[in-house]
């Protein structure tokens, strides 16, 4: 879905959220209720620059307005594979950008993510899967790796990947493997306002994921090997 009808579905009239390139910026009203609005759209590559441009959205919020919701758009194809942004460290730049959104859960901000179009790699791990919870639309496309790369990193026969991915949605991409992992705590259809002030009032604050993993049997060890940790 384009970032701009998606817009006028999620909130009241006027919205004040504009593009600057890949960066999706501004406020909005939903039922009445100011919130911020930070993402990406045209299936961004996070660079630098723009990790830098949605850390400082998140940070004036903190800093401005104590307790604002926010909501974290996503539509990426992952970090930018550039050789400048390694040298620069792309990596210190992301983990700057998931530290921000932690300190805004952490000031009482709540943090809400949607995947509207796509959502890969490291760019999808330091926006919507740091949020307190992270939505998805159902025609949204998330994975982490393609099988051919996978079979490359595990040294697995991507044939061997293909016929696990059919039974176990840790070796799949898509959305609903996601949300058989936990890492998308539902899917959104209908009224798209109603399911977002639902996620406003009721999303968990603590990390659920492997929980919600368990139950719907997609990540069945998670929450255990959590739990022995913990208790260890």
């Amino acid at each position: 879905m384009n970032w701009d009808p998606l817009l006028n579905e999620l909130f009241d009239a006027g919205h004040r959220v504009t593009r600057d390139g890949d960066l999706l910026s501004g406020t909005a009203e939903v039922n009445g209720r100011t919130v911020t609005v930070v993402g990406t759209t045209n299936h961004a590559a996070i660079g630098v620059e723009l990790a830098l441009a949605q850390a400082r959205v998140v940070l004036d919020t903190v800093r401005k307005y104590p307790g604002r919701p926010i909501v974290l758009l996503v539509d990426t194809q992952g970090q930018r594979l550039r050789h400048r942004d390694e040298l620069l460290g792309i990596n210190r730049y992301m983990a700057h950008m998931g530290c921000c959104v932690e300190l805004a859960r952490r000031q009482a901000h709540r943090v809400i993510g949607l995947v509207y179009d796509q959502a890969l790699s490291g760019g999808f791990i330091t926006s919507g899967l740091i949020a307190d919870a992270c939505y998805a639309l159902p025609e949204a496309e998330i994975r982490v790796m393609r099988l051919p790369a996978m079979a490359r990193v595990t040294k697995i026969d991507e044939e061997r990947l293909a016929e696990l991915s059919k039974s176990n949605p840790v070796f799949a991409p898509g959305v609903e493997n996601y949300v058989a992992m936990g890492g998308i705590r539902a899917l959104w259809t209908g009224n798209l306002q109603a399911q977002l002030l639902a996620a406003l009032d009721n999303s968990p604050t603590l990390d659920q994921r492997a929980a919600d993993g368990a139950a719907r049997g997609g990540r069945t060890l998670a929450a255990q090997v959590i739990a022995r940790v913990v208790n260890s």
